[in-house]
């Protein structure tokens, strides 16, 4: 975990390294000073030597100065370093994620997401710096001051080991309790931001059905108890100081009633006892310090482990080691597949043996949870088959490279996504080179050309994030177009007419027809007017293929089909999910 970590420092590893040097440093100027500030009390203002206390007053000026300036150079290497891992661990986690397959993705919600490239990649930089500058400087201080101490006078020493091993006893007790709540509410906060992004992204179905105050309650809800957990984390931190100021107070007096004894004995001048107050400050505060360290340490473990989980995860799917490069033409078979999306879970296709010729238009339809969008899903290869084989152009989708692959079989997604940006940047996800007229001719085929031209800017419109300011029928035919610039040999529509009119969805596929009759087309809907015409139907039925044949045979020999045909045609709804009359 901390070796994951650890490697993102990369280019930053000599600011690393530098800190504790400077540190260092900076630490010996700090240690110096009281020493020099007992030689000003003992033989410049107690001899009555001016001389000396000039002497000894610059001498206290040059070493602070010194102090301050390796410091300065300790935060500023200490700054960089962590900032800079801090920005490769976003980007590691970033470009990670970038790679994950469909079924990596459903390991991590996207609010754990979120909450682990911003809460914990903060923490960490916390950390990193912390460990870099008070790591180094903690121990240094201590062991320096009481080296000090001992050479000052080594009886009045013994009230600082005694008071350094009560309090190390206390902070053990603090850190192995704050441990286990700092893990608590790093969930807590994964459970926060679910809530948060959920509304945000539902907000319009949350004001249509006036639910504002069931969102509040659930927030409040998720709210309370990351506050309850912090409360209980800062109370128990809060211990630090009471405690902490209560044992320098006893060494204060500690120190005062037996260092008294020791000047009237002559053993020990006033000097040296103000030095030693210095002294006893530093370590108990260089103590103080290291329990903070560990505490940091501790709450950032849990950070790292989460951070390291992301960018150690291994693609469930890659390239093979010799891969095919071009896909012939838009076959499509399905050999006796079987799939689950969790391995040993149940599956969500069961034997499915289905054979498509290039250039044919195939319609799919069944009920909700049938495994329309789990069977188009496995030919761009976005999950692997659990058992049995689906080939493009003849060739098992495994052994084809994954970009290769999906630049030929192009697929309209379920939920039409379009991104920030103008309508022209968002066509060329499709083809990043593609010209002006390539854009209007696949926005032609996609009957899109028409409203974009309403717009004052037209391909320059700029679409806001996640496409609010276009309708659901616009977003789908603006993602139609945005794959036709491929130019594919298989072009999959997965629900992706839904919000167009009919009289649309049918001039869009006779477009289709007519300028890619090449391109095998597979389209899912719950319309049959959107697919009748299509040479080939598929009916599914709780992951298996019910039927598959055309709309005139499907009406004589599938009752499925059949059924859900008299229930369109006659005025009813046709949904699936409606129980049988």
């Amino acid at each position: 975990m901390f070796k994951t970590i650890l490697k993102q420092v990369r280019q930053y590893r000599a600011a690393a390294l530098l800190t504790p040097l400077w540190t260092t440093l900076e630490v010996i100027m700090g240690v110096l000073i009281p020493y020099v500030t007992a030689s000003i009390i003992d033989k410049g203002i107690g001899a009555g030597s001016l001389p000396d206390v000039y002497r000894y007053g610059a001498m206290m000026i040059g070493i602070a100065c010194l102090s301050l300036l390796f410091g300065i150079l300790a935060g500023r290497f200490a700054a960089y370093s962590s900032t800079g891992l801090a920005a490769n661990l976003r980007l590691a986690m970033y470009e990670n994620i970038q790679r994950f397959s469909f079924s990596d993705i459903d390991k991590f919600s996207t609010a754990g997401l979120v909450t682990r490239m911003t809460t914990d990649v903060s923490s960490i930089q916390g950390a990193f710096q912390m460990l870099l500058r008070v790591s180094f400087r903690a121990p240094l201080n201590m062991v320096s001051a009481l080296g000090m101490c001992f050479l000052i006078h080594k009886k009045l020493s013994i009230i600082f080991l005694v008071a350094m091993v009560v309090l190390s006893v206390f902070l053990a007790f603090l850190i192995t309790r704050a441990a286990r709540l700092f893990k608590r509410i790093l969930l807590q906060v994964d459970a926060l931001n679910g809530v948060v992004q959920e509304n945000v992204d539902a907000i319009r179905v949350v004001k249509a059905f006036v639910r504002e105050d069931h969102e509040m309650s659930k927030f409040d809800k998720a709210a309370l108890g990351l506050y309850t957990m912090n409360v209980k984390a800062e109370t128990l931190m809060a211990l630090n100081g009471p405690v902490m100021n209560l044992i320098v107070n006893a060494c204060i007096i500690a120190l005062s009633w037996w260092g008294a004894h020791f000047i009237v004995e002559g053993s020990l001048t006033t000097g040296e006892l103000t030095s030693l107050f210095s002294y006893i400050m530093t370590v108990l505060t260089s103590l103080m310090m290291l329990s903070m360290i560990f505490v940091q340490l501790t709450q950032s473990a849990a950070s790292a482990a989460r951070i390291a989980e992301v960018i150690d995860e291994r693609p469930d799917m890659a390239d093979p080691a010799d891969p095919v490069t071009e896909v012939p033409d838009g076959r499509i078979d399905f050999n006796h597949v079987y799939f689950s999306y969790k391995q040993g879970g149940d599956y969500a296709l069961e034997d499915i043996d289905l054979h498509i010729r290039a250039g044919e238009t195939i319609g799919v339809i069944g009920g909700t949870g049938s495994g329309k969008s789990s069977l188009v899903n496995l030919m761009a290869r976005l999950y692997d088959v659990s058992e049995g084989s689906v080939e493009v152009g003849g060739i098992d989708v495994r052994k084809y490279a994954m970009q290769a692959l999906r630049d030929e079989v192009a697929m309209v997604l379920q939920k039409s996504t379009l991104f920030s940006g103008t309508i022209l940047e968002n066509l060329r996800w499709g083809k990043e080179d593609a010209t002006l007229e390539e854009c209007r001719e696949a926005c032609r085929q996609a009957c899109a050309d028409e409203f974009i031209q309403g717009f004052p800017e037209q391909y320059d419109t700029v679409i806001d994030q996640g496409g609010t300011n276009v309708s659901g029928g616009q977003r789908q035919r603006l993602c139609i177009a945005r794959a036709l610039l491929k130019h594919p040999k298989v072009l999959v529509l997965d629900d992706s007419t839904s919000a167009v009119d009919t009289a649309t969805d049918a001039a869009i596929r006779a477009t289709f027809n007519a300028r890619i009759p090449g391109t095998t087309k597979v389209i899912i809907s719950q319309r049959i007017l959107s697919i009748q015409e299509a040479d080939r139907i598929v009916v599914m039925d709780n992951g298996r293929v019910a039927a598959f044949d055309t709309h005139e045979n499907l009406l004589r020999t599938c009752d499925i089909y059949s059924e859900i045909y008299e229930m369109q045609t006659s005025g009813g709804s046709g949904d699936f999910d409606e129980p049988k009359a």
